[in-house]
């Protein structure tokens, strides 16, 4: 079993790549294999709906949102992690989800997903938020923890201080590989993920 874990911060080994190492440690400690994938300190802009992913096959804007598809694709299930900025997930982690979304869709949907935040002070609910809406989007079963995930502190050094941030993220580390457990052994008893109905589109004029 392989977890991805996306750091959405502009720092690859900053505060969210911390509590994201907390997570792996929890999930290699149950025999889960990881992988922290680092979206880059250049700015990723959103989706500008041009359905050119439909026929690529991947984002034709290429960037990180390409360069990711290939560990999704061999993904069991997904960790995303972003800093607060402005009361919310940094704009390049938020484009690179709604790119990966509709570009890379097709290996999300059905797998186990977290979303973890960092912040110095506030704006983490509201992170957590606007992350989750991926997830949500694509069938994902939310993987939760004893809190809210996220840790607190203005640099690296601060948030292995945050020791109930901490505690929360291995919680949750150990939470998605028992998931992660649970879905292979009803794979191996015949149980398999359901068709979901998908004919209707409808806006709220009719």
């Amino acid at each position: 079993m392989k977890v991805l874990l996306i750091n959405g911060s502009p720092h690859k080994n900053g505060c969210t790549c911390t509590a994201l190492s907390e997570v792996a440690a929890a999930l290699q400690a149950d025999g889960v294999e990881t992988g922290i994938f680092h979206i880059g300190g250049a700015p990723v802009g959103g989706c500008v709906g041009c359905g050119g992913c439909a026929k690529a096959g991947k984002c034709v804007f290429g960037g990180p949102v390409a360069d990711v598809l290939p560990l999704a694709e061999q993904a069991d299930g997904f960790v995303f992690g972003a800093p607060v900025h402005y009361a919310t997930a940094s704009a390049s982690m938020l484009g690179f989800l709604h790119r990966l979304g509709m570009s890379g869709g097709k290996y999300l949907r059905h797998k186990p997903a977290a979303v973890i935040t960092s912040a110095r002070r506030a704006g983490t609910t509201t992170a957590l938020e606007a992350m989750e809406k991926i997830p949500q989007f694509f069938e994902m079963p939310l993987i939760s923890s004893t809190y809210w995930p996220m840790v607190h502190g203005s640099s690296a050094d601060q948030v292995q201080l945050d020791e109930e941030g901490c505690q929360i993220m291995r919680n949750l580390g150990h939470n998605m590989a028992w998931l992660l457990r649970c879905i292979e052994a009803g794979k191996a008893a015949g149980i398999d993920a359901p068709v979901a109905e998908n004919s209707k589109r409808t806006n709220f004029i009719r």
